[in-house]
This record gives C-alpha cells, sequence and structure tokens, in this order.
C-alpha cells in the first residue's frame, strides 16, 4: 500500500489528517493535465477547460451527492468558509455561532467578520468525552436567536478529531430559520456523505485529505436558494454568469488539482472505500489504545466517537499551549521522525492520530515507545 504514495520511507508518518498525501495515480493525473495547459496554454485555458471542469465537478459532486449547480471547486474549506462569510457578513447585533472544537483557522475567520461588521461571536463548549447528540443539538440550539445570522459546525473537528450530529445539528438550525456552514474539512472520503440530504445552507470539504487528491482541491456547496447572492472572494470574468462559472474563472490559475480529483477518487475506490475505512478506524483505534497505555492516560472519547482520527489524552501539565504542543511536535520528529501532531485544546496536550492504508499497527507502536521516552 505505501507504494501507491511518494512518502518518505525514513519518516513515520501518522499526520495524513494536517494536509493529506496525494495518491501516485493522482499526482500523475496533475502532471498530465500539465502538460497538457503548458503545451498551449490559451487553448488549454481557453477552450478545453470549460468542458473539462465540468467534467471533474460531475465526478466530485456524484461523490458527495451533491447537486452540481451548486458545487464549486475551491483552493481549501477554508477559503470556502471565508467566501461564506463574506458573502454572509456578519453586520451590527448579529450573531455567528462556532462550537470550542473548531478549526483555529475558522476561529480566526469568523472572529475577523464579526470584529469588522460589528457582530458577536459566540463559542458553544462541548467537553470531551462529547455529551449525547441530543445534548449537542440542546447546547447549539440554546445559543440561537432572532439576531444569529450563521452557525458553523464541523462534522469531524480538527483538534479533538470528534464526530459531530451534523444531520440533527443542520435540521435543528433550519427549523429555527438559522443559516447553517458545514464544515466538512475531515469528511470527505473519512465518512460516507450526502450533501444533498444533509440540507445545509452551506457545506465545504477538501479531496486532498482523505481522498487523496492532490493539495488545492476542496469543494463548496451552495444551497439553492443562496446561490443568487454568493461570489467568490476575487471578481472576475467569471462574474455575471451562473455560480459555477463565477467560481471557475477567478484569474488564471493552476486547477489541474481540481481538474485531478477524479483519478483520485478512482484510486480510492478500487481499494474499496468500505475496506479502507474499516482500515483505518480499526489501526487509529489501536493506536490511541497503545499510546494511551503508555502513556499512562485515559482515551479521551470512545472508539465510537470517531472515524480515521483519534486522539490520546498527554499526561497533566504537558503540552496545554499552542507553543508548548508544537516544539514538543517537533521535538519528536527531531529525534525519532515520527510526523504526528501535538495539540494543545482548552488547556489540555493531546497526540492526534491519523490512519490512512499506508499505516500499520507498528507505526503506532513505535511511536509508543518514542514519546514517553522523550518526555
Amino acid at each position: 500500500m505505501r507504494a501507491l504514495w511518494s512518502l518518505d520511507p525514513s519518516v513515520t508518518f501518522l499526520n495524513h489528517g494536517s494536509f493529506g498525501a496525494a495518491i501516485l495515480p493522482a499526482l500523475e493525473a496533475q502532471a498530465g493535465w500539465r502538460t497538457e495547459m503548458e503545451r498551449e496554454p490559451v487553448d488549454f485555458l481557453v477552450r478545453m477547460l470549460p468542458a473539462a471542469l465540468d467534467e471533474a465537478r460531475a465526478a466530485a459532486s456524484s461523490f458527495l451527492r451533491a447537486d452540481p449547480q451548486g458545487f464549486a471547486f475551491v483552493p481549501n474549506a477554508t477559503t470556502a468558509i471565508s467566501t461564506v462569510l463574506a458573502n454572509r457578513a456578519p453586520g451590527p447585533r448579529d450573531r455567528v455561532v462556532i462550537t470550542d472544537h473548531s478549526y483555529p483557522a475558522v476561529v480566526k475567520a469568523a472572529t475577523k467578520a464579526c470584529r469588522e461588521g460589528g457582530g458577536e461571536l459566540v463559542v458553544v463548549q462541548l467537553p470531551l468525552p462529547l455529551p449525547p447528540s441530543d445534548t449537542i443539538v440542546r447546547a447549539i440550539a440554546s445559543s440561537l436567536d432572532d439576531r444569529t445570522r450563521l452557525v458553523i459546525v464541523d462534522h469531524v473537528t480538527s483538534p479533538t478529531a470528534v464526530i459531530l450530529p451534523v444531520e440533527e445539528i443542520v435540521r435543528e438550525c433550519r427549523r429555527r430559520g438559522v443559516a447553517v456552514l458545514v464544515d466538512a474539512a475531515h469528511s470527505v472520503g473519512m465518512l460516507p456523505v450526502d450533501v444533498d440530504a444533509l440540507g445545509a445552507d452551506f457545506w465545504t470539504g477538501n479531496f486532498h485529505k482523505w481522498c487523496c487528491a492532490p493539495k488545492g482541491s476542496a469543494a463548496l456547496v451552495v444551497g439553492a436558494e443562496h446561490r443568487r447572492d454568493v461570489h467568490p472572494l476575487v471578481t472576475s470574468h467569471g462574474f455575471g454568469g451562473t455560480f459555477q462559472e463565477a467560481f471557475d474563472w477567478t484569474g488564471t490559475a493552476d486547477v489541474t488539482a481540481w481538474l485531478s480529483v477524479p483519478a483520485a477518487l478512482e484510486a480510492m475506490a478500487a481499494l474499496g472505500w468500505d475496506r479502507v475505512r474499516r482500515h483505518n478506524h480499526e489501526v487509529v483505534t489501536y493506536g490511541q489504545r497503545v499510546l494511551s497505555a503508555a502513556l499512562g492516560t485515559e482515551p479521551p472519547v470512545p472508539p465510537e466517537a470517531f472515524g480515521s482520527m483519534a486522539i490520546a489524552a498527554l499526561p497533566d501539565g504537558v503540552a496545554t499551549t499552542t507553543q508548548d504542543a508544537v516544539g514538543l511536535t517537533d521535538r519528536l520528529f527531531e529525534h525519532t521522525r515520527i510526523e504526528v501532531p501535538i495539540v494543545a485544546w482548552n488547556g489540555r496536550g493531546f497526540v492526534r492520530l491519523s490512519a490512512q492504508v499506508y499505516n500499520r499497527p507498528a507505526d503506532y507502536d513505535r511511536l509508543a515507545e518514542a514519546l514517553p521516552r522523550l518526555l
């Protein structure tokens, strides 16, 4: 399996969750697209690209079970979230609701939007281990009122790697007439996704993580009632056309990562999505168990609360700040060539483990031996 990736064999790579790792057939497809583009740039970008993007969009939206008419390729989920915030900017007294499990870049984007518009950022606290789904929904619902402009909720959280009950959260927000944006940066490929059935006003997910597409490939899906009012951050020749045209062309760019998404989906499908997801979950569950035992800590969340990522708790007082967590991550890599993120969340330190099909139990055994010794 590892031969399908170009990963450095000297590194124990347990951090697929941060940026992904592109599978070789997708990189080969991207190289082919780049060759075609540079062979005759005008012909490619002006004449060939619109149809090529339509084909890539058809494959990608079909995988997500999303309406292609509301599907736009974007470089990453962060861009998509900033796009939604720009188009649904909170004004004076408006409120934007997030949870304390939100991705730091999303927190900063929401903070900036509220600060510039005079709005208020509301952060809902969700403890670990997570309470039952109905308790989570009630906690978010209790923060909603007639001032709420937007709710941003993760499907799979970044710092804590837990799965939130987005179906129930979206249903409650929609029932109350509050727009909701689902940050599914980690969901695509990790979990089965049905965007249309979910029914969120806005949805975004990355292909470059668990689908193993090239970096810079993500999707923004916008509900039909919002498409006329949602525009990309950059205005270019596509403005004034359809929703798709506005996002397809925001100036000259290398969009070969988008065109290579179908090759990545095909390569991963050849491995078997159910098989991949089962392997990843079982291996990362093993990793959480052996690392927690080695550290002398209890697993902070049970296996049913996560997918292909899991966290293990560090001993009390270790890596409780972002600065300390980054320092420990770097020292671990320097001393052991193990790539795994240490995260600080709400004053506690955790190790966030990832599993992709190139990982095996021995990778986590090595971490379980090395990290306590380093500490």
